[in-house]
């Protein structure tokens, strides 16, 4: 049975709209006592033992629309459950692991980041993100090994699922045998900052290929090692499917229409570029193709490959004429996997379609 949706929450809370804090917003959580902490390890973020290469110059620079490499901070999509941003400090805080483990454990935030520290470079997205939507977001994250955590603590026979809690009563769970090396983390940094407060400070889970909804979870304070048959997710009595890979997706930034927003700016006859990003789950893009209305599909040029966990940026010139013009893109990822044009809704486990505007040629 399908009691609240994550839709009617979003509505109550006035969250799904604030995928970027308000100014009164942001004072409120810097003026919070959690706020303090931050401020004194914004110079002490853990160090990677091997930092990841530096990004290579973000095509977003001279594509005036397109979508950054990384996601800012302060632009990252957020969605909560509505019970506000506890109030954590390190002095208290501790990750808890146990449920079905040989060896349960208890670890304050210093003896986590004294572990062998990495980044990754992964897209996380939002199950309830639309064809077209925004809540996708890409960054590098530091952070610790959650394979070697579980591992640590010896998942007995049969356990299949980890589930992990967060601070403001949030839970997800995913497969045991999504700890296979991806990258899976507890991570404490974004793009090189200590976690911003709104997006998990201290510590949050990261499992690349993943909804968020069976496994980002912010302010992470337990994770049990259990079963899928004796424990569920927030979301999953909700109606939502209890395992959540991320699907085939592509959106198209510029030019906006009238798709899934409405036109920002008016589209003027002559030189033209159609650009945005594609992912999926672990999966590279190897190709995007971009339609102007019924003619023949066009490859787009693609920006680099940070890894296969992570969007890919791409970009097509379009020599546009006046009238009006519907624009479609689609992806194919490296198994060959086409992108479907089959219309899905968000229920119960992500969105699927080409993504198609209309746009006005003046």
């Amino acid at each position: 049975m399908i009691h609240m949706s994550r839709r009617d929450i979003f509505k109550f809370t006035g969250i799904a709209a604030a995928a970027t804090a308000t100014g009164f917003a942001v004072n409120k959580i810097m003026a919070s006592p959690a706020a303090a902490p931050i401020k004194k390890l914004n110079s002490a973020l853990p160090k990677a033992l091997k930092f990841l290469p530096a990004p290579p110059i973000d095509p977003a620079l001279t594509t005036p629309g397109l979508t950054p490499l990384f996601t800012p901070n302060k632009d990252f999509f957020r969605i909560d459950i509505g019970n506000g941003i506890p109030n954590i400090t390190l002095d208290t805080w501790k990750l808890k692991i146990g449920g079905l483990v040989d060896h349960p454990a208890e670890f304050s935030y210093r003896e986590l980041t004294s572990r062998p520290i990495y980044e990754l470079d992964a897209t996380i997205a939002c199950v309830s993100n639309e064809v077209g939507g925004k809540l996708a977001g890409n960054a590098r994250w530091t952070g610790i090994s959650l394979d070697d955590l579980i591992r640590e603590a010896g998942p007995t026979k049969g356990a299949d699922q980890i589930m992990s809690f967060s601070d403001d009563g949030f839970s997800a769970g995913f497969p045991i045998a999504a700890l296979d090396g991806r990258g899976a983390m507890i991570a404490f940094g974004m793009n090189g900052d200590v976690l911003p407060l709104e997006n998990g400070y201290p510590a949050r889970v990261i499992v690349p290929g993943l909804y968020g909804y069976v496994s980002a979870t912010k302010w992470v304070n337990r994770i049990d090692v259990t079963r899928f048959d004796q424990q569920q997710g927030f979301w999953i009595p909700r109606g939502w499917s209890a395992k959540g890979p991320i699907k085939l997706q592509s959106r198209i930034d510029t030019p906006q229409g009238s798709g899934f927003f409405p036109s920002a700016k008016p589209v003027v006859a002559g030189k033209n570029v159609i650009a945005g990003v594609a992912w999926s789950s672990l999966k590279s893009i190897a190709r995007v193709e971009v339609r102007v209305n019924n003619d023949a599909w066009m490859s787009a040029t693609l920006g680099p490959e940070l890894a296969a966990t992570t969007w890919r940026q791409w970009w097509i010139d379009w020599n546009a004429t006046k009238g009006k013009s519907s624009i479609t893109v689609r992806a194919i990822d490296s198994s060959g996997e086409v992108q479907t044009s089959n219309i899905v809704g968000t229920v119960p486990n992500g969105a699927e379609g080409w993504h198609t505007i209309n746009v006005k040629v003046s």
